[in-house]
């Protein structure tokens, strides 16, 4: 019977330690299976503005539909959706059946076609949410950043550029996006050079959506927090110190030898004649002279004086760029006579940085291209402005005052005009002239640089890091995986 009880004891105790143990290996099974159901943090989505208008169409290709939501009914789906504002309502026409919607109707477009769908021309990935806001319909595609700067990366830099330009482009306008979102309203940025360019599914490639892939959720920091990581195309050899252009100067946007002395607008030249002078300037009745009255470190005009027949007007350099739609503000001025006036070239106009331009090319092709035809190489150099050779990589930071400008000041003296003289903008470069040169990084590229090297030559002092919410406090309050996009 003693036997009989420590086997019985001896079987409870080996029950009780099997039960345990099953009850453990459950409820492990039971956590892991719940961790692998919890949904993984997506990447950040962004908000874009596409559209702003009286009117639009959507469409999707002939074998798909569009899912729309919004109309009532649930989801309709549908091939065509054409809307126009009318009064104070919006007409709608559904695969060719009219009906007229209140003017706070807000719709929700998506199909799962990965080529997107089309808005007029082009086509977009992600969702469209279409609302009406002070008598104009409003597109904003929202779409996962990644999926975004795949495409932003094509239409701001060629794709057969270096990959280590393209990676650059990448985490600069990662930087740029992410941090714009801390700005709420109903988007995040704008398709256009307002923000950075983005052209939709054509703009893609091979090579752009390597070099976002290659360097995914990777981003500026400085000081814990997300840079302005603004860029332009070309500086003309010096960036500009953001002080000298906003009210506030950056620690890391400093202004820094550049390596663009290959780029087609390192140097260019604009002659405006009497007729046009007086269009833009009519307050002056056109320019006799011009006084420039001071300058940056770089060179670029902070503000001038311009005199004419009926007064004259101060301008700074933002507004004196803006009234002559010049490529930059690093220019000279000089008058000269209308007897050695080049003809205008029409192709001059697409050299201005805007987006109306048609295909699938960067903005920088499109730059260059228009660039080129205008201000022949051979015109250049009969004015004595050849393209010096790159200076060689940097490897340590040097301090923007050794690049200090130095003009001669009988370029900006006041130049008394008689009849039949025009103005003679001699300029360096295209854009603002802050944060990274394009052309630059093309350039630095071309030398060995690879991306970090570019981008921590341009943003100076900051780091390029996984990003984490806390970075960005609009960010801060999601949850964080334990794997993920932020890697």
């Amino acid at each position: 019977m003693a036997g009989h009880g420590t086997l019985n004891r001896l079987w409870l105790r080996t029950v009780r330690i099997a039960s345990v143990v099953l009850a453990g290996l459950a409820t492990a099974a039971l956590l892991g299976s719940a961790q692998h159901a919890m949904p993984m943090e997506r990447e950040p989505q962004m908000r874009v503005l596409l559209h702003e208008g009286p009117k639009l169409l959507l469409r999707a290709d002939k074998t798909q539909w569009m899912q729309v939501r919004g109309l009532g009914g649930g989801v309709r789906r549908l091939r065509r959706l054409q809307l126009e504002q009318s009064g104070g309502s919006v007409v709608a026409v559904l695969d060719g059946r009219p009906r007229r919607l209140s003017s706070t109707t807000v719709l929700t477009v998506q199909n799962d076609d990965p080529r997107g769908i089309w808005l007029g021309a082009r086509r977009y990935r992600g969702e469209f949410q279409i609302s009406c806001r002070g008598g104009r319909l409003r597109v904003v595609n929202a779409l996962g950043i990644e999926t975004y700067l795949a495409s932003v990366v094509g239409s701001e830099m060629p794709h057969h550029w270096p990959l280590a330009a393209l990676k650059a482009q990448a985490v600069a306008a990662r930087t740029y996006a992410l941090r714009q979102r801390s700005r709420g309203g109903g988007w995040d940025v704008k398709a256009t050079v307002a923000s950075q360019v983005y052209r939709g599914v054509e703009a893609e490639t091979a090579s752009t959506r390597q070099a976002v892939a290659d360097t995914r959720s990777l981003v500026l920091v400085h000081g814990g927090k997300l840079i302005n990581a603004v860029f332009h195309s070309s500086s003309g050899g010096v960036t500009e110190s953001s002080g000298m252009v906003w009210s506030r100067q950056l620690p890391y946007l400093v202004s820094v030898p550049d390596h663009d002395q290959h780029s087609p607008v390192h140097r260019w030249q604009e002659r405006f004649g009497s007729q046009g002078l007086r269009q833009r300037l009519p307050e002056t009745g056109g320019v006799s002279r011009v006084d420039v009255t001071s300058r940056s470190a770089s060179g670029r005009v902070r503000q001038a004086r311009l005199e004419g027949p009926r007064g004259s007007l101060v301008l700074t350099g933002r507004e004196l760029r803006q009234r002559l739609e010049l490529k930059s503000t690093l220019v000279t001025f000089e008058m000269v006579s209308a007897a050695t006036a080049q003809p205008p070239q029409p192709s001059t106009v697409l050299a201005r940085r805007t987006t109306a331009t048609s295909g699938s090319r960067s903005r920088i092709d499109r730059i260059t291209a228009s660039v080129a035809s205008s201000a022949p190489i051979a015109s250049l150099r009969s004015a004595g402005l050849l393209v010096a050779p790159p200076p060689p990589l940097l490897s340590r930071p040097m301090r923007s005052r050794s690049f200090r400008f130095r003009a001669t000041r009988s370029k900006d003296r006041r130049v008394p005009a008689v009849g039949g003289l025009q103005l003679l903008v001699r300029g360096q470069g295209y854009g603002h002239g802050v944060g990274m040169s394009q052309w630059g990084a093309h350039g630095l590229a071309g030398q060995g640089a690879d991306f970090r090297t570019i981008l921590r030559h341009y943003y100076r002092g900051a780091d390029v890091l996984p990003f984490q919410p806390h970075y960005d406090p609009a960010l801060a309050w999601l949850p964080r995986p334990a794997s993920g996009w932020w890697g």
